[in-house]
């Protein structure tokens, strides 16, 4: 499993944004100082109240609106669904970083949370890319 830790100023307000993207709270794992968010069985992120998260780490936390210490990316399974979770985090208090890129084989978008953490949903053909690499058009 991969556990992505996200300092929050608002547990709820993220857990709302996060719920409102389709991730999928485990009240066993979530309570006043952190929320525990599934995007599936293998990821879940941990939306943890600043103070708390300053509890695992001696390093100063960078705020994400001004700094980038990671960008977030998913992959999704059409470019229908890349298109959802982008306009939904837009619909909750997120903001697009930039809209849709078509590169024929990837479909992406970027958008931030209300915490400024960049997320990067992304559509990938693997056939079209196997495509594109062989006429050396892909990485």
């Amino acid at each position: 499993m991969i556990f992505v830790n996200l300092p929050v100023e608002d547990v709820g307000r993220a857990t709302a944004f996060y719920a409102a993207l389709g991730f999928k709270q485990d009240p066993m794992f979530s309570g006043e100082h952190a929320s525990s968010m599934a995007w599936s069985d293998a990821i879940v992120v941990m939306l943890l109240a600043k103070p708390f998260f300053q509890t695992f780490t001696k390093k100063q936390v960078a705020d994400p609106r001004t700094h980038v210490g990671s960008l977030i990316s998913i992959s999704l399974d059409s470019r229908d669904e890349v298109d959802r979770i982008a306009e939904a985090a837009v619909a909750n208090g997120g903001r697009e970083l930039h809209g849709a890129e078509d590169h024929g084989f990837m479909y992406s978008r970027a958008f931030e949370d209300p915490d400024g953490h960049g997320w990067g949903p992304l559509y990938m053909d693997m056939a079209a890319f196997a495509e594109a690499k062989a006429a050396g058009h892909a990485g």
